[in-house]
């Protein structure tokens, strides 16, 4: 009883916040970026909330449960893409005066078509990635509870983060995630001392376990080709990632955004390797459960009552903080980026806001749908990630120097639709060997795309261009 007094007192929480953070929504900047009023610490909490969702810890458990200490490369590939982002790019993102990254790409090659592409793939994309949590949620909750459905439960914590993240946007999630954020910390700190108190230490495990499982940074089971695709396709995406980028714009100034991308990488280190080995710990105290079940089915075998359901909290507050950003980027960049340009110019910012709503509640409703139909949250957020890296990052990171390398909005649409499409059909066709190749190949489009428009063009291209630039500069500050 005391286990479900507990889940419920969060969940309602979560609802509560939402209600009182939907009164602070008077425009559309403050539904979309918080009126881009975030300071280092909100920010830097928020960011890290959201990275570690299902995927950090149930994924990367996983990971450690059955490859050992190199799962942690989920995530220390994804803190490499944030500090690189750090250092060359976050500065740049929060300069420009916008809400969603299919904007950017708009202002870099002056071409609504690319906006447009951009936006129907990242949130095709992003479902799957709202998906994959919610498919996260349900294994977390049937730990706790093994005679409830695992249905109902993804349908009961989808409904929750759905209605919060409509009623209060940006305000909502920004204050849900700081908050979550510290009782994942919690979570995961309790984890790690009961693993010690339980098994005496590492030895005692490493003399257990496959010696492979204490391999790094590669494994014969985790090869440098793994470690490769893991860098281009998940990494990548904390370099040009749509969730990632809202964090920053929300921030109140381009050093905070700077700051916080910088705290979190860092902060990330640490944390790849607990996770991987709580998922370590767990194959060694629970070796015959699913691999993805390994850190749930670790709290429940190691915590007494009460505290594991503390804990279980913690894993659904990471589930929870990745969903709603990446549900309210997929709803904006919807409403804005793609419904917006068909509507009067003079559309009451009310309106927007409305139709932002809905679109949260049908794009969270697609989701949970798609999560009854899918099992695994590594493979389905690696899709995604897939298809999106494939045709989103070579654009996006070459269009901050679109002018000097002279790129045309042909080559970006053709990049992004090729690129990613390319992606999509080399892993539904199960040719993952060559995955490698899309990144060349987006590259090969864009160059090539720019170099025909330019020769079509002709004069044209260069007022375009000259358009462009003033365009950026009106919207950067």
């Amino acid at each position: 009883m005391i286990n479900t007094a507990i889940i419920a007192a969060y969940l309602l929480g979560m609802l509560a916040v939402g209600l009182l953070s939907s009164g602070r929504i008077k425009t559309l900047a403050g539904f979309y970026v918080g009126d881009r009023a975030g300071g280092t610490w909100l920010i830097t909490g928020s960011l890290m909330a959201t990275i570690v969702g299902g995927s950090s810890t149930l994924g990367i458990a996983g990971l450690g449960f059955s490859k050992g200490l190199v799962g942690a490369w989920w995530m220390l590939v994804a803190a490499m893409g944030l500090l690189i982002l750090s250092f060359c790019l976050s500065k740049k993102v929060r300069s420009y005066g916008v809400y969603t990254l299919p904007e950017i790409l708009q202002i870099q090659y002056g071409s609504d078509l690319a906006k447009t592409i951009s936006s129907m793939l990242i949130s095709l994309a992003w479902i799957g990635v709202i998906a994959a949590q919610i498919i996260a949620a349900g294994k977390i909750l049937s730990s706790l509870w093994s005679f409830v459905d695992p249905q109902a439960t993804m349908l009961t914590v989808g409904a929750v983060f759905m209605i919060y993240t409509a009623l209060g946007g940006q305000y909502s999630i920004l204050k849900t995630d700081f908050f979550q954020f510290i009782i994942i910390l919690a979570g995961i700190s309790i984890c790690l001392v009961s693993i010690f108190m339980a098994t005496g230490g590492v030895s005692a495990m490493a003399a257990a376990l496959p010696p492979d499982h204490f391999s790094f940074p590669v494994s014969p089971v985790f090869t440098f080709r793994d470690l490769l695709v893991f860098c281009l396709f998940v990494g990548s995406v904390f370099i040009v990632g749509p969730d990632i980028y809202s964090r920053l714009l929300c921030a109140r100034t381009p050093e905070i955004a700077r700051r916080a991308s910088l705290a979190v990488a860092c902060m990330m280190v640490p944390l790849a390797f607990a996770i991987a080995f709580i998922g370590v710990s767990a194959r060694f105290l629970v070796p015959d459960i699913p691999a993805e079940n390994a850190f749930p089915a670790l709290v429940m075998h190691l915590l007494p009552c009460g505290l594991n359901a503390l804990v279980i909290a913690a894993l659904l507050a990471a589930v929870m903080s990745s969903a709603d950003t990446c549900l309210l980027t997929s709803g904006t960049i919807v409403v804005n980026d793609v419904i917006r340009p068909f509507l009067p110019e003079d559309t009451a910012e009310k309106t927007l806001i409305s139709l932002s709503r809905a679109a949260v509640l049908v794009i969270g409703t697609l989701a949970v749908i798609i999560a009854l139909r899918m099992q695994e949250i590594i493979g389905s957020l690696l899709f995604a990630y897939t298809v999106y890296s494939g045709g989103l990052v070579v654009p996006v990171l070459f269009g901050f120097y679109s002018d000097r390398l002279r790129l045309h909005p042909l080559g970006a649409v053709t990049a992004i639709a090729c690129g990613g499409g390319m992606s999509a059909w080399l892993t539904l066709a199960g040719h993952d060997n060559l995955l490698l190749l899309s990144f060349p190949v987006s590259a090969a489009f864009l160059l090539t795309g720019s170099m025909v428009g330019r020769m079509i063009g002709g004069s044209a291209g260069m007022h375009e261009d000259s358009g462009r630039s003033a365009s950026r500069k009106r919207r950067m500050h």
